[in-house]
């Protein structure tokens, strides 16, 4: 049995990105001997945060890798997020000990963090689709971290070294649809390193069956932050005839309080953070879920745990959302055109179509993404690797 180390740095906040880890160390923990290895940052930065800032290079973190590749002794090192306590040291870490690597990209923002000049990172658009923010919020200098000019400046140091890892380490890069793919590639990231491997989510065929299209509820599950354009949303729901729904909203982030306070209404309703359990618990249980994020998305967790219940979702048609549903899919809109989402919102009083569109997203996703498929998938990697 092959033995592969995951490597992870989990996020403050944890999110759909660490709930991917969850459920793909369980896929693979099924066919391969399985160790992981997570950093965690914390609020607190000590001096040793700050030298690996300048040199992408954390002496402890490598240290705590290094003694799990002699004990180890793993045959593939399967890494995902790196930022920070992970750090790009492990990278020539990986190398030199000769252990074949996998890297897997969650999101865009090596794409963001690589320039010092706002131009350079918005290309000449007022707003960045990659991570959200706009011109008027970052200034002259690509100020990322809008509380700190000194975070910004660290993640831009680690974004160049990065962007130039991507471009000259031979591991293989894994992304969750062409669109990401045709990205790295459109960088000048050799396209031949890149294979699609989409993640995991729990499929059961007798899940899909309780869909219920009477439900009163819509689901919104994420951080609440102005790149999610969750505001957006509410106005927009606001406009929209939802007579009889509720808009339910999971999760915490910078606008919760402002947002709570602004839109007090007995059809809006704030849940703040819940557990994993909690949240698919409301998505399977709503009519729709729905997103109006402003930016570029890998594999957003919530349409999937839609899709794998049977519930349908209405989001933006853009950067490959659209890949994880059937064609000629009626429930997705123009990105940025409110308008339309309102139309979408109003399209829920179709149980008829709902009803066909349960099935339709849950065979679509399931071809996908079904257990089976996925091992036989990285089984395939693995030997190229």
């Amino acid at each position: 049995m092959k033995k592969i180390l995951v490597i992870n740095t989990g996020y403050r906040i944890f999110g759909g990105e660490d709930t991917n880890i969850v459920d793909e160390l369980d896929l693979l923990k099924q066919s391969y001997k399985i160790e992981y290895l997570e950093f965690k940052n914390s609020d607190k930065l000590n001096f040793q945060d700050f030298i690996s800032f300048i040199t992408s290079n954390n002496k402890k973190s490598n240290k705590s890798l290094q003694k799990i590749i002699n004990d180890f002794k793993p045959d593939v090192a399967y890494v995902h997020n790196t930022w920070f306590k992970g750090n790009l040291g492990i990278f020539e870490l990986l190398k030199n000990e000769g252990i074949n690597t996998i890297h897997k990209i969650h999101n865009f923002r090596y794409d963001c963090t690589k320039s010092i000049k706002t131009s350079n990172h918005l290309s000449g658009n007022d707003t960045c689709l990659k991570c959200g923010l706009d011109r008027n919020s970052l200034g002259f200098f690509n100020k990322y971290y809008q509380d700190s000019y000194l975070k910004s400046f660290f993640i831009y140091i680690f974004g160049r070294r990065y962007y130039k890892i991507l471009l000259n380490n031979p591991m293989k890069l894994l992304v969750m649809n062409i669109f990401h793919k045709e990205h790295l590639v459109s960088l000048g990231i050799d396209s031949s390193k890149i294979r699609i491997y989409y993640n995991p989510i729990n499929m059961s065929k007798e899940n899909s069956k309780g869909y219920n299209s009477s439900s009163n509820t819509v689901v919104y599950a994420g951080r609440l932050t102005e790149s999610k354009g969750v505001e957006e949303l509410i106005k927009t729901w606001n406009k929209a005839d939802t007579k009889g729904l509720k808009l339910v909203l999971i999760g915490e982030g910078n606008m919760e309080n402002y947002l709570r306070n602004k839109y007090v209404s007995d059809e809006i309703h704030f849940t703040g953070l819940l557990t994993n359990d909690e949240t698919k618990d409301y998505i399977q249980r709503s009519r729709a879920v729905i997103t109006s994020t402003r930016m570029y998305e890998g594999q957003p967790r919530i349409l999937s745990e839609a899709s794998s219940y049977g519930v349908p979702s209405i989001f933006p048609s853009f950067s490959g959302m659209q890949e994880y549903f059937p064609e000629d899919y009626e429930f997705s809109f123009e990105q940025f055109n409110y308008a339309e989402l309102k139309e979408k919102i109003e399209l829920l009083k179709d149980k008829e179509k709902l009803d066909h569109t349960s099935k339709d997203v849950f065979g679509h996703l399931y071809e996908m993404i079904n257990k089976d498929k996925l091992l036989l998938d990285f089984n395939r990697l693995i030997k190229e690797t």
